[in-house]
C-alpha cells in the first residue's frame, strides 16, 4: 500500500512519525487534498492566502490520510473491509445498513495504534496553548470534522457524508472523536455516495479514499449566529449574487434544515465598488438554536429561540456585507487557482464572546456551476389542481409521483423508486433513498439545507419549509411538485400535466434594434437574466406594491390616524418589524427594483413609477381613506398628475427614496425611472422638480428620466417633451385606446381595439421620427410586438431603438426582427 506522496511522511522514527500523522492548517494548501482531504486543505489555503485580505479562519490541525492508512494497515483491516463489501447491494436498504454497521463496528472496536493516539493528544494540547488554555487541563473546546480525500471535487462535493462532532473537550475526547470520524467513512450514506461516484468514474476505487480529521478551535456561535453562504444563486445559477443564510446557535441546524433561516442576497459587482448592495432580506422563523450542552452528557442540544429574537434579523447589515465581501475574496482566489470562475459553498460562524466573524469551511459549489450556459430548460404546467401545501422552491422543475410520508429514517426500506419523499427534514442518512425520489417535500429547512443541496445535485425538484407537508399529504396520494412558478413551490393534488422546453442559445442573431424584456416579478429576475437580451424595457412598480407591499403608501405615512381599525390591524401585522411604517414601503420597493436591476446589470433597466388608477389604489390595504371615487379612473387621477399633487406627493417621495437607494447606496445606476401618463410638458417639469426634491436629480450620477408615450399629446408635442425627458417608451395599449377613443375593457367595442390600426401606426411613426430628430432614445414596452410579429417588423422599419418583449416571446421575436433587418442592412452574428 502506498502510504503518502510526501517522502517525509513515510519515515519510521517517532518524531517524524508524529509529523506524518499531524499537519497544522498553516502547513497545508489546496494542493494537499490527497493528504488532508478537501475540507482541511481548504482551511489551510484560506489561512495562508486570505488572512491578509481580512478573512479570518480558526486555527487547528489535521490528521493525515497517512494516519488513516497507517491505522488500517497496522490492524489489517483492509482485507476484512473488502470482504465485507464484496456482496454489497445498494438497492437493498437492509443489505446496505448491515454492511455499514459491521464496517463501523470493525473500526470502532479496533484500538488506535499508541503512536497515533499520542500524536493526536500532543497536537491538541499544543492547540490549547495557542489559545491560552492551561496545558495541564487541556479543556479547549474544538470541532472535530471528517475530511475525506475524495471531498470537494469539481463535479461532486461528497459534503456531509462523514461525521462532525462539536464542543469536544480534552485529549481523550478528541482521540475518541477522531476514531468515530474514521468509522464514519462507512456510514450508509457515504458508502452509497461513493459507489454512485465510482459508477460515474470507472477508474475511481472506493477503497482508494482515505479520511483525514480536522480539529479546529470552536467558534462560540452557540452564543451568537452561524450559517451557510454561496457565491452564486443556488436556484438559477446567477453568478453575480451572494446568498447568505443565518440562524441563531451552531451551524448544524442550518446545514441539516432543522430551522428556516434568515436569507440575504448581496450583489457582487457593486459590492466590490464599495457600495452596500443588500438586494433582499427575508426573515426566517428560526424556531430553535443549537447550543453547548453543559452537564447534559452530550456535546450539544437544541433549545427554543425567544419570540423577540425570532421576529428580528440575526445579522446586522454590516455583518452581511462583511460576509459577502469574504465570499467574493474566497471565490476570486479559488477562481484564480482553477483558471475559471469557481462559485463557492461556505460555512461561517459568529463568536458570541468576541463578536468576530469566522469562516469555518469552504468548498466549490458543484451543481449550478456545472450547468451549460448554452441551453435554457424551462418547465411549464399545462393544468392545475388543489394546492395541498407550499414552501420554498428548490430547482426550477416539476416532479410527479405517489407520495411516501416517512418520519423515521429507519423506515427508508419502504420507499419505492419514483415516489415523492415527504418528511420533516433530511440529513445525510437519508441520501440512499433521495436518489430514488422524483421530488422531495419537507416541513423544515431553507434554500441551503441538506434536502435542498442534495435535490439540486440529484437534479430533482424540492419544496422545503412547508410546515405542514406531513400532515396534509398521505402516503400513496398522487401529487405534483411544482418549483417552476417563482420562489414559492406548490404541491398540487393529482398528476398535473407539464412540459419541458429546451432552447439553444448559441448562434443567435445580433440585431441593430435593441431587444429588451418586460419583467414584472422580482422573484423571476435572476432566472430571466439567462435569456439573451439588452436589458429591461419595463419593470412595473405596481407588481411589487400589489404583491409584496400590499398597503397604500399614505396609510403607512398616516398609520397612527387611520380610521379603519381592521386595516390598521392588518398593517400593524405586516409591518411588525418597523417602528417607522413608511420604511417598510421603501425597503420592499427598493428590494424589488434592486433584484431586477442587479439581474441585468449593467444593462439598462427602465422602471415605470407607480401607475395604479384610483380604484386600484383604493383596493390596497388602508387605501379607501385616501382615494377619491372617479367615474372613469382610466383617464383620471393617475401617473404624473399624482406625483406633484399635494394630496399624494409625499407618497411619491417614498418611491423616489427607494429608487435613490437602489442607484446611490447599492450602485445600480443602470436604473432609469420612467414617468407614466404625463399629459403635458408642464406636468413633466413639475414631476422632474418633485423628484429632485426627494433626492433624484436628473443628470446627477448619470440619472436619466424617461416618459411613457401613451397619450396622443405625447406624440403631438414630442418636440416639447424631448426638452423635458431623456427618452420615450411607447405604451401601445393606452395609446391605442386613446387614439381610437375606446375602452379596451368594454366588450361592446373590444373588437375595434387593435394596435395595428393605421391611426395607431401613424402615431407610432410620427413619435419615432420626432424623438430621433431630437436625439432622444425611443422604444416600445407595450404588448403589441409580443403579440404580432408584423407589428414588430413595422417598428424595425421605422427605426425604433428598442423593443421590449414578454420573456416567452424574446427569442422568437429576435429571430423575426433579424429577418426584417436583413432586408435593410446585413446583420452581424451573435455567438
Amino acid at each position: 500500500m502506498i502510504l503518502s506522496h510526501r517522502p517525509e511522511l513515510n519515515r519510521s522514527n517517532s518524531d517524524s512519525k508524529e509529523q506524518a500523522f499531524i499537519l497544522w492548517f498553516e502547513e497545508v494548501g489546496i494542493e494537499d487534498i490527497p493528504l488532508v482531504g478537501g475540507k482541511n486543505a481548504s482551511l489551510g489555503e484560506m489561512i495562508q492566502q486570505l488572512g491578509t485580505q481580512g478573512v479570518t479562519v480558526p486555527s487547528g490541525f489535521a490528521t493525515t490520510a497517512y494516519a488513516y492508512r497507517y491505522f488500517i494497515q497496522q490492524a489489517g483491516l483492509e482485507a476484512q473491509l473488502r470482504q465485507l463489501f464484496a456482496d454489497l447491494d445498494l438497492n437493498d436498504m437492509v443489505n446496505l445498513r448491515d454492511r455499514g454497521r459491521k464496517a463501523r463496528s470493525l473500526i470502532l472496536t479496533t484500538p488506535f495504534p499508541s503512536d497515533l493516539e499520542v500524536a493526536i493528544s500532543r497536537a491538541y494540547l499544543r492547540l490549547c496553548e495557542r489559545y491560552g488554555q492551561d496545558r495541564g487541563l487541556g479543556d479547549l473546546d474544538v470541532a472535530v470534522r471528517s475530511s475525506a480525500t475524495a471531498e470537494d471535487l469539481p463535479d461532486a462535493s461528497f459534503a456531509g457524508q462523514q461525521e462532525t462532532y462539536l464542543n469536544v473537550h480534552g485529549a481523550k475526547g478528541v482521540v475518541e472523536a477522531c476514531h468515530r470520524c474514521f468509522a464514519s467513512l462507512f456510514t450508509d450514506r457515504a458508502i452509497s455516495y461513493r459507489h454512485q461516484y465510482a459508477q460515474r468514474l470507472q477508474d475511481f476505487d472506493e477503497f482508494s479514499v482515505a479520511l483525514s480529521v480536522g480539529v479546529q478551535k470552536m467558534v462560540r456561535s452557540d452564543l451568537a449566529t452561524s450559517g451557510v453562504m454561496f457565491s452564486i444563486d443556488t436556484e438559477t445559477g446567477f453568478k453575480h449574487a451572494v446568498l447568505i443564510t443565518a440562524a441563531y446557535g451552531l451551524g448544524e441546524n442550518v446545514v441539516q434544515g432543522a430551522v428556516n433561516p434568515d436569507e440575504y442576497f448581496v450583489f457582487k459587482p457593486t459590492l466590490k465598488q464599495g457600495k452596500r448592495p443588500i438586494l433582499e432580506k427575508r426573515l426566517g422563523s428560526k424556531e430553535i438554536k443549537m447550543i453547548y450542552d453543559v452537564g447534559g452528557g452530550k456535546e450539544t442540544k437544541n433549545v427554543p429561540v425567544a419570540d423577540p429574537d425570532r421576529r428580528k434579523f440575526c445579522l446586522s447589515d454590516d455583518e452581511v456585507l462583511t460576509l459577502a465581501r469574504w465570499a467574493c475574496v474566497i471565490e476570486d482566489h479559488y477562481s484564480r487557482r482553477r483558471g475559471k470562475q469557481t462559485p463557492m459553498d461556505i460555512e461561517w460562524a459568529k463568536d458570541g464572546l468576541t463578536n468576530e466573524l469566522f469562516i469555518v469551511q469552504a468548498r466549490p459549489e458543484t451543481v449550478q456551476s456545472q450547468k451549460s450556459d448554452h441551453v435554457i430548460k424551462s418547465y411549464r404546467l399545462n393544468g392545475t389542481g388543489v394546492v395541498l401545501t407550499s414552501g420554498r422552491a428548490v430547482g426550477e422543475m416539476v416532479g410527479t409521483g405517489k407520495a411516501r410520508v416517512i418520519m423515521d429514517v429507519q423506515r427508508m426500506g419502504e420507499f419505492q423508486d419514483g415516489e415523492v419523499l415527504v418528511t420533516n427534514k433530511t440529513d445525510p442518512d437519508w441520501e440512499p433513498i433521495m436518489k430514488k425520489a422524483s421530488a422531495i417535500i419537507t416541513n423544515q429547512g431553507g434554500r441551503t439545507c441538506h434536502a435542498a443541496i442534495i435535490a439540486r445535485e440529484m437534479g430533482i425538484p424540492a419544496i422545503v419549509g412547508c410546515g405542514n407537508a406531513t400532515e396534509v399529504i398521505t402516503t400513496g396520494q398522487p401529487v405534483t411538485v411544482s418549483c417552476a412558478e417563482g420562489e414559492a413551490g406548490r404541491v398540487y393534488s393529482g398528476l398535473v400535466p407539464f412540459e419541458v422546453v429546451e432552447t439553444a442559445l448559441h448562434n443567435l442573431p445580433c440585431t441593430r434594434t435593441q431587444i429588451l424584456m418586460n419583467v414584472g416579478n422580482p422573484e423571476e429576475a435572476f432566472s430571466l437574466a439567462a435569456i439573451p437580451c439588452d436589458g429591461v424595457g419595463l419593470a412595473r412598480l405596481e407588481f411589487i406594491i400589489a404583491n409584496h407591499i400590499k398597503t397604500h403608501p399614505l396609510a403607512l405615512m398616516h398609520f397612527d390616524h387611520l380610521k379603519d381599525g381592521a386595516a390598521k390591524a392588518e398593517i400593524h401585522q405586516i409591518t411588525a418589524h418597523y417602528d417607522h411604517k413608511p420604511d417598510f414601503f421603501v425597503d420592499k420597493l427598493a428590494s424589488g427594483v434592486a433584484m431586477i436591476a442587479a439581474a441585468f446589470y449593467p444593462k439598462p433597466v427602465v422602471v415605470r413609477m407607480s401607475d395604479f388608477k384610483s380604484n386600484e389604489y383604493a383596493n390596497l390595504i388602508g387605501g379607501r381613506e385616501f382615494e377619491p371615487h372617479e367615474e372613469n379612473p382610466m383617464i383620471g387621477w393617475r401617473g404624473a398628475s399624482r406625483y406633484y399633487d399635494p394630496r399624494y406627493t409625499e407618497a411619491f417621495g417614498l418611491e423616489c427614496k427607494a429608487i435613490e437607494r437602489v442607484r446611490d447606496d447599492m450602485g445600480l445606476t443602470n436604473v432609469i425611472p420612467m414617468i407614466p401618463f404625463c399629459r403635458t410638458p408642464d406636468e413633466g417639469r413639475k414631476v422632474i422638480e418633485t423628484m429632485a426634491s426627494y433626492g433624484l436629480k436628473q443628470g446627477e450620477n448619470g440619472l436619466q428620466v424617461y416618459v411613457m408615450c401613451e397619450i396622443p399629446s405625447n406624440v403631438i408635442l414630442a418636440d416639447q417633451f424631448s426638452q423635458v425627458f431623456d427618452g420615450f417608451s411607447i405604451g401601445s395599449n393606452d395609446l391605442t385606446q386613446l387614439t381610437l377613443g375606446l375602452d379596451r375593457d368594454s366588450a361592446l367595442v373590444a373588437h375595434i381595439f387593435d394596435e395595428r390600426n393605421e391611426a395607431v401606426k401613424e402615431m407610432v411613426r410620427q413619435v419615432i421620427a420626432r424623438a430621433k430628430a431630437k436625439g432622444r432614445k425611443i422604444g416600445i414596452c407595450g404588448q403589441a410586438p409580443s403579440d404580432y410579429p408584423e407589428f414588430a417588423a413595422f417598428l424595425v422599419e421605422q427605426g425604433i431603438d428598442s423593443i421590449s418583449l414578454n420573456p416567452d416571446t424574446v427569442l422568437k421575436t429576435m429571430l423575426a426582427i433579424a429577418k426584417t433587418e436583413a432586408g435593410l442592412e446585413q446583420p452581424s452574428s451573435r455567438d
